[in-house]
This record gives C-alpha cells, structure tokens and sequence, in this order.
C-alpha cells in the first residue's frame, strides 16, 4: 500500500490564466504530457499526475496543496507568483511559432502616447492583467509607470483594442501573436504600437517549494531538454502548442532548484 501511495505523490500544474481553455477541454492532454514527463526523466510509472486550471485564482489554490510539486505557467504568472510559491524555473517552453522568447507590445490610439508620462491616469488593459509586477517591471521596464496607472486583466483584447481606437482611456499590452496579429484589425490605422519589451520567455515548467529531490529534478530536466528530440512525442507536444523545452534564462530573476 505505500508503494502505491507513493506512486501517487507529485502533481503538475498546468495554469494559463487569460488564455481560453477549460480543465475539461485540456485534462486528456496535461495527463498525456505528465506520462511523457516522467519516462523521459526515468521516473516510476504513475509518480506525476497533471491537472489544468485556466484561472489565477484556480492555479494558486492547486499550487498551494502539498502534492503540487511542478508548475508550467506563462511568464508573467511566474513572474508575478515566484516568490510567493517559493517557484524555481527549470526550463522554458520551446513554443509552436513563437519559440522560447517574446516580445510584449503596448498599443495606444495614434498620437496619443509618447512617453511613461502620457499613460498617467490611464489604464493598461491585457491577457497579463493579473500580473502587475510582470507588466511593471518585465514588460514595460523602460518606461517607469506612474502610481495612478491602472493595470486591468482581460481575456477579450479585440474589444479592449476598439476600446482604444474609439479614444476611450484605455492602452493594451499585447503579447507576441497578439500584436502580429494586429495589422489585420480594420480599424489598426487608429493605433500605433508605443513601446516593447526586451525578449522575454513564454512560459515556464518551474519546481514548487523544492517538493521534488534534487536528483530527480536532475534527471526532469535532462528528460525535458530530450523530449522534443524523439519523433515519438512530436504529435503530444503539437496538442500543446509545444516544440520541446530550452534552458532556462531569466533576467535577473532566475532561482534554479
């Protein structure tokens, strides 16, 4: 009985607020990842377990519980939630058409923004919302936001983006895919993108409060850096939106388990 018990004994977290996705929807393929996971990193059959929550609010509560031993989360939750979570990034997604790295773009009405000045008294709309920290000091570094710049969370950019092209007080933080996709909007003449980020990643897969040994974080990490390379898991990653796993690489933020 306590072999089986112990088989049970690490979960992952899968949490993507902002971006649409039900647990339901994505259980089959976080479980799919999790055996993968495992056997690349020569891990018991059955040891990790994957759960999926599409909310900030959910993904806190799962990782707050004793078995949440991994997280695999977009930058700015890691950002925003690493210290908190006691979270140290093992390595970054390789991401189907984006890679490792993105920039985040601010875009304002044409000829509104200037400069950090100019976002005074307005709000900041975005998928990243929720993480103020991130939009503060990771994505918008260069410009130093004033206090009465107000950060929103959403997952309806396309209206935040009329928003903003109708004059309303409002500018929109737009990851990579978003703001590629921009110049196809038929009012993007209204706006204009003001600022970027420098190249930051896209997510994370992060150790939760050293709840895994060091050896076997080892071994996860050699077994993920491999993961993309095996023809084998080409279509499991594909479901994901994944390539594979790189080294990670934060600026100035990065603690390794």
């Amino acid at each position: 009985m306590g072999a089986l018990i112990a088989a049970a004994a690490a979960t992952l977290v899968f949490c993507a607020p902002g971006y649409p996705g039900e647990s339901g929807d994505a259980q089959p393929y976080v479980d799919g990842f999790a055996r993968a996971a495992a056997a690349a990193a020569g891990w018991p059959a059955g040891y990790l377990a994957a759960v999926y929550d599409p909310t900030e609010a959910g993904g806190l509560a799962k990782l707050s519980r004793s078995d949440a031993a991994l997280a695999f989360v977009p930058y700015p939750f890691f950002v925003e939630h690493a210290a908190q979570l006691h979270l140290a990034a093992l390595v970054d997604a390789d991401v189907t058409e984006l890679g490792s790295r993105q920039r985040w773009t601010l875009v304002a009405k044409r000829g509104r923004v200037s400069g950090a000045a100019s976002l005074a008294g307005l709000t900041i709309v975005s998928t990243a919302g929720y993480a103020v920290e991130f939009v503060r000091h990771s994505a918008l570094e260069a410009w130093p936001l004033a206090g009465d710049v107000h950060i929103e969370s959403t997952g309806q950019v396309l209206s935040a983006l009329r928003r903003a092209a109708a004059g309303e007080p409002v500018v929109v933080l737009l990851d990579q895919t978003q703001a590629t996709a921009l110049a196809g909007l038929p009012f993007a003449n209204e706006l204009q993108a003001v600022v970027q980020s420098p190249e930051l990643p896209v997510a994370v897969l992060a150790v939760v409060d050293s709840r895994v040994g060091a050896a076997r974080v080892a071994a996860l990490r050699s077994g993920l850096l491999e993961l993309g390379r095996d023809p084998r898991n080409a279509e499991l990653l594909a479901s994901l939106r994944l390539r594979g796993f790189v080294p990670s690489e934060h600026p100035g933020r990065t603690r390794t388990p």
